[in-house]
């Protein structure tokens, strides 16, 4: 029996009461339903689908009989638990109520993952993913007046209830009607949690950096800098800022210390203080994803560097392979496999190939189709993959091998036009939909080459002959540590006699596995003076997410951890049933944050691609909601719904990660550090949401407040 909520009022108990109350209506109608469907199958389908094993079985010999008997009890089965299947789980057959009030007077729609109506009992349960209805969940607020277009008919009306709920074990246990949150604890009890929990704190909108806004550190001014490029730096950043230029520098530290803004200040006092050794002609910077080179250009007009050239790493390669082969285009696979591209990125594949190089052996073809062929020749050598994978101790699956076996067979194999030479209307090469005939099967990756093989066959054609690429006054690596060898090598041949470089990066940062680490990184440079500076302090993070980013790394966690100089608003953790509710939450959430803080920044980051648009569907609708694909940021106030491969190097005022499941985030040592990565990218408030299995990740006892 549940105890009556004394402590509550008037208001609280009467949304508990009518809740329970359309639960047990849900729950009887369900009840009911399910035996009329029992009945139904038998008297009308469970005959006619059966009539054909009965006759069967009037004719067949009497050795044959127990096996059709058994046939026919294994269809009727079957067939009850099909019809049966179809209707909502009575456990929890619904997470979110919705009632208008239109023409035809009130109507409740429960919102569930299958639908199922009995409009005498004043039930309709739909399914939130496709029921067009739900459309006014997502976009309308408790109290709004609604107008939408349902196929050929204008619904209009107001939104009386809209409420999100969660049923556990057929039971009620949580209600969220806007600023309200009532829950039931283990006693049975309701009680009313306080907004200071369920809801993103106030007060963080412009925390994070963003263009125009760069400078992470105590804030002082050193005026006899000119146009102030050293401003808001602290003693230790403005040391390494002022590390001779002609010599390079590695800046270590974790996310929020500062890397960054080293790194770009160091490059406006380079170029302000030697404009003719180191002009912004010849300097560059290179960074992992698009999203933070965008950002990097628009940190960088400020400080006076519009002409600094700011590529991403695969851009970068693309075009310094086209001008060391003297290509105008290199046909690249639509996708290489993942294992693939961790395979040919993995140091232990560096060290296979450099004993295996020697000269080549045919001179036909270009350089590209010489190098390309020694390469594929590797790739096809079973005995050599396994040798590479034995040496990766463990950062490489077996199953590696023969996914590249088969990869390069399919990319060594005749392509399809040239296989079709017979037809020469280009025409007939098109499918009905637009595409070529080779598009989204096997013969699209004939005559390709894998982005992560151009600095593989640079590195195999300098061996013999220079890559006679142009040398750089300086070169700055943000995020260094998703630099392979190979693409550190290419790097080196960019590099002026002095290896004038800034090297930025965190190793519990590397989103792949296969860092070889800083020194063998400095060996690759041929750089052996490098200038280190180990940044010691935290600016970005509040402390609660600092100490939650160091319990998910676990052992992978450095010795020292970085000091955190602001307490900061504790971390959420919300856990729901089903993933459904969490996506919900999520949105109910984002609604409330926006309409207090509307000037705010707040990246939903999700753990792949697919995850972050089952999300954003939630919020699509809205004017504040981004999907952000392709490093597209815009860097404005709102929404940015991303993934964590997407965000490395940005940060936002709030994040929320939405899908912190088993599923999502295994625990092994890479998820370990894509998580760190996206808890670490907020400057004020971190949410994680969960559902179903939480992600081992994230302990209990991690951050201010216990999940539930």
């Amino acid at each position: 029996m549940t105890r009556p909520p004394e402590a509550l009022s008037e208001a609280a108990q009467a949304v508990i009461a009518e809740e329970e109350a359309l639960l047990t209506r849900v729950q009887t109608t369900l009840e009911a339903a399910r035996r009329k469907a029992g009945r139904d199958q038998e008297n009308r389908g469970l005959v006619a689908q059966l009539q054909v094993l009965r006759d069967d079985a009037a004719s067949a010999a009497v050795a044959d009989l127990p096996h059709l008997f058994f046939q026919m009890d294994q269809t009727r089965a079957l067939l009850d638990r099909q019809e049966i299947s179809q209707l909502p789980d009575a456990q929890a057959p619904y997470f979110a109520h919705l009632r208008l009030q239109g023409e035809a007077g009130p109507r409740d729609y429960l919102l569930g993952r299958a639908t199922f109506a009995d409009l005498g009992a004043g039930v309709r349960v739909i399914d939130w993913r496709y029921a067009p209805i739900a459309r006014v969940f997502y976009s309308y607020e408790e109290g709004d007046a609604y107008e939408e277009q349902f196929g050929e008919r204008l619904a209009e009306g107001t939104v009386e209830v809209r409420r999100l709920v969660v049923i556990e074990r057929g039971v009620l246990t949580r209600i969220i009607s806007g600023a309200l949150v009532l829950e039931r604890d283990a006693h049975g009890a309701w009680h009313e949690v306080g907004r200071e929990q369920s809801a993103l704190q106030a007060g963080g909108a412009g925390s994070a950096a963003r263009p125009g806004k760069l400078g992470t550190g105590k804030g002082a001014r050193r005026l006899e800098d000119a146009f102030g490029v050293t401003a808001l730096l602290d003693a230790e950043q403005y040391e390494a800022v002022s590390v001779d230029p002609t010599q390079p520098l590695l800046v270590l530290g974790s996310a929020g210390s500062g890397k960054t803004t080293v790194a770009l200040h160091r490059l406006a006092k380079i170029a302000f203080d030697n404009l003719e050794q180191f002009p912004q002609s010849r300097m560059k910077l290179i960074v992992p994803e698009p999203g933070l080179a965008r950002l990097s250009r628009r940190l960088l007009a400020p400080l006076g560097l519009g002409r600094v050239s700011v590529e991403t790493l695969d851009g970068w390669l693309l075009s310094t392979a086209r001008s060391a082969f003297d290509l105008p285009g290199i046909k690249l696979s639509p996708e290489t496999p993942p294992l693939v591209s961790r395979f040919k990125r993995h140091p232990a594949l560096r060290r296979a190939l450099l004993g295996r190089i020697g000269a080549p052996k045919t001179p036909q073809g270009t350089p590209l189709e010489r190098v390309h062929r020694r390469l594929a020749d590797a790739y096809l050598d079973r005995s050599f993959l396994e040798a590479v994978v034995k040496d990766a101790r463990g950062e490489l699956p077996s199953t590696a091998i023969d996914e590249t076996l088969e990869h390069t067979r399919l990319q060594r194999s005749t392509p399809l036009d040239k296989e079709l030479k017979d037809i020469t209307d280009p025409e007939r090469l098109i499918t009905v939909d637009g595409k070529g005939i080779e598009d989204d099967t096997p013969y699209a990756l004939a005559g390709t080459v894998d982005l992560e093989d151009l600095p593989i066959l640079m590195f195999l054609k300098a061996q013999h002959a220079s890559l006679g690429l142009e040398r750089l006054a300086h070169v700055v690596l943000d995020e260094a540590e998703d630099f392979s060898l190979f693409e550190l090598f290419v790097v080196r041949q960019l590099l002026g006699k002095g290896k004038s470089c800034t090297l930025a990066g965190d190793e519990m940062q590397q989103t792949e596995a296969g860092f070889a680490g800083w020194p063998e990184a400095l060996d690759e440079l041929g750089i052996r003076d490098a200038a280190t500076c180990r940044l010691q302090v935290s600016y970005r993070c509040p402390a609660p997410v600092v100490e939650l980013a160091r319990r998910v790394l676990g052992t992978q966690a450095p010795a020292e951890s970085s000091q955190a100089l602001r307490a900061g608003a504790p971390v959420g953790f919300h856990h729901f049933p089903v993933e459904a509710q969490a996506q919900l939450f999520v949105g109910e959430a984002l609604r409330d944050l926006v309409s207090r803080e509307p000037h705010a920044s707040v990246g939903v980051i999700a753990s792949s691609p697919e995850s972050a648009d089952a999300v954003y569907r939630v919020v699509a609708d809205q004017s504040w909601a981004r999907r952000v694909k392709d490093g597209e940021f815009s860097f404005e106030p709102g929404v940015d719904v991303t993934d964590v491969g997407s965000v490395k190097g940005l940060e936002f005022d709030y994040v929320i990660l939405p899908d912190v499941t088993a599923r999502a985030w295994p625990a092994d040592d890479e998820s370990r550090r894509r998580l760190h990565v996206a808890i670490t990218r907020t400057s004020h408030q971190l949410w994680v949401v969960s559902s179903g299995v939480r992600s081992h990740l994230i302990s209990p006892e991690a951050g201010a407040a216990a999940p539930r």
